[in-house]
């Protein structure tokens, strides 16, 4: 008894191309591995020259530019200078700045819900929670604009500028109130 194609598990759309069937004959039925020829070396695909090769028609091609010029950049709205890639260093730090910043915000979160009783006497419990929220989200948006402001700027600048808003930005109300308690 005979199997035809309908009687396959799977049936997919296509499977009746011709370029796609393998064949039913046994392997001694297909056609023979031609030999080489004496005294020549069968290369690989791999290690075919580029002359042996189709050849690539050469139209539409991009013409050379003159020895001794530029070529020019292309001219195309919002593309950015090419950025240095960061040394490891760098990275590290700015890892431990991250951590830092994490830690003071934090900081100015704990502080300030300690002092919550105490601001109620002088402000109201909306421009407290105001506030509470503005002191929270300093930090974050000076690392985050630091960064993005100095990114094709120098490393040392960053550097200078996220240890600066660090100091500026501690969390003093978690500094007095830990002190006093």
């Amino acid at each position: 008894m005979t199997r035809g194609r309908d009687d396959d598990a799977l049936s997919w759309d296509g499977d009746d191309d011709p370029t796609l069937d393998v064949g039913s004959g046994s392997p001694a039925d297909a056609d023979p591995v031609p030999e080489p020829v004496e005294g020549s070396k069968p290369t690989p695909f791999e290690e075919q020259s580029p002359a042996d090769a189709a050849p690539v028609p050469e139209s539409d091609s991009v013409p050379e530019p003159v020895e001794g010029s530029k070529p020019e950049p292309p001219e195309e709205l919002g593309e950015e200078p090419e950025r240095r890639q960061m040394s490891s260093a760098a990275l590290v730090g700015l890892g431990i700045l991250g951590g830092v910043y994490l830690l003071l915000t934090l900081g100015w979160l704990l502080g300030a819900a300690r002092l919550q009783l105490v601001a109620s006497l002088f402000l109201e419990p909306a421009a407290f929670q105001i506030t509470l929220w503005l002191a929270v989200a300093a930090l974050p948006l000076w690392f985050v604009t630091v960064l993005w402001l100095t990114r094709t700027g120098r490393s040392w600048l960053r550097f200078v500028l996220l240890v600066a808003g660090a100091v500026l930005l501690i969390p003093w109300p978690f500094v007095l109130a830990g002190a006093l308690l």
